[in-house]
């Protein structure tokens, strides 16, 4: 595809996708109190699964529980909706692990379009948030347990104290700690280390995206590390890479020769997915693939590409 001029996107999501609000409710059918923690809802359940979609699923279940509940003796109710929401998800999680062991080359989680504003005005709250929806973390997040993913993404993202994890698992508090200790120990093995400074990344992929657009190899090549992985998720139903690629050489020529392609002229928006500056490529005015890198010692280490349409297609502007 040529990659053509670009211009930024903005959304305004913030920990999670937000499905529709139901209209016309009621005032004692509980809907004021799904609404004011639905978006603690949809953070845990994307972060739980990877998929927006899935996501939604969970909190539209999680709210037609509660709707149909009876509530009189609920104190917190946020402490019950987020206990139906992840024993939904950890469920939901089975069914999907199932079938990501038939994906079609490497998996990727949907990107989810983050852009947490003047909600989160901490920085250090902001990093949290963006760090555990980041493209890395959720990676490494799919080779746990059910359980121990829940107890990761409840304590490390949330902050949920141990007590209120172990009642909305069912398990003892004894057992959560040692879920909680295998999960970190597992993300931390498995996670490479890679830089944060949002300024560093945005300028990054600004040469990146100039670069690959001008066909430049030797300056792509000077951005990016040795050692680089490109890991690509078309699922088999757009072209790309079945397999992580490895080394600059090899990863700075195949993104020059997707630049190449003979497609329609591509327009390049930036926007914010999962915590990070990111590219979305429109073809036809319809999403074709976002790209996002991770950054150490100042040279692209990492490069996501997600070509899949079931799952760039949602970000249509």
């Amino acid at each position: 595809m040529h990659f053509g001029a670009h211009s930024d996107a903005h959304s305004s999501a913030q920990s999670g996708a937000q499905p529709g609000t139901r209209s016309g409710a009621g005032a004692d059918d509980g809907s004021a109190a799904f609404e004011a923690h639905r978006s603690v809802l949809t953070g845990v359940a994307y972060r739980m699964l990877g998929r927006v979609a899935d996501a939604e699923d969970v909190v539209q279940e999680a709210w037609l529980r509660w709707s149909a509940a009876d509530r009189s003796g609920v104190r917190e109710p946020r402490s019950y909706l987020v206990r139906v929401t992840t024993r939904l998800a950890v469920d939901r999680l089975r069914q999907l692990q199932a079938r990501r062991e038939a994906y079609v080359g490497p998996w990727l989680p949907e990107p989810l379009v983050t852009d947490f504003g003047p909600a989160v005005p901490d920085t250090v709250e902001r990093a949290v948030l963006a760090d555990s929806v980041s493209l890395a973390v959720l990676v490494v997040l799919e080779s746990l347990s059910p359980l121990e993913r829940a107890v990761f993404v409840l304590r490390e993202a949330f902050g949920f104290p141990y007590a209120e994890i172990a009642a909305t698992l069912d398990r003892s508090e004894a057992a959560v700690r040692q879920l909680a200790g295998r999960a970190r120990r597992h993300v931390d093995e498995g996670r490479p280390r890679f830089d944060v400074d949002p300024a560093e990344r945005r300028d990054l992929t600004e040469r990146f995206l100039a670069a690959a657009a001008g066909g430049d190899l030797d300056g792509l090549l000077a951005l990016l590390a040795p050692d680089v992985r490109l890991i690509g998720d078309s699922g088999g139903k757009a072209k790309g890479p079945l397999r992580v690629m490895e080394t600059a050489d090899k990863v700075g020529r195949f993104l020059c020769a997707v630049a190449r392609e003979p497609a329609a002229r591509a327009e390049v928006r930036f926007l914010e997915v999962n915590g990070g500056p990111a590219l979305l490529v429109l073809v036809g005015g319809r999403p074709d693939s976002v790209f996002q890198v991770d950054v150490l010692d100042g040279r692209i280490a990492r490069v996501y590409l997600i070509r899949n349409p079931d799952k760039v297609a949602p970000l249509a502007p």
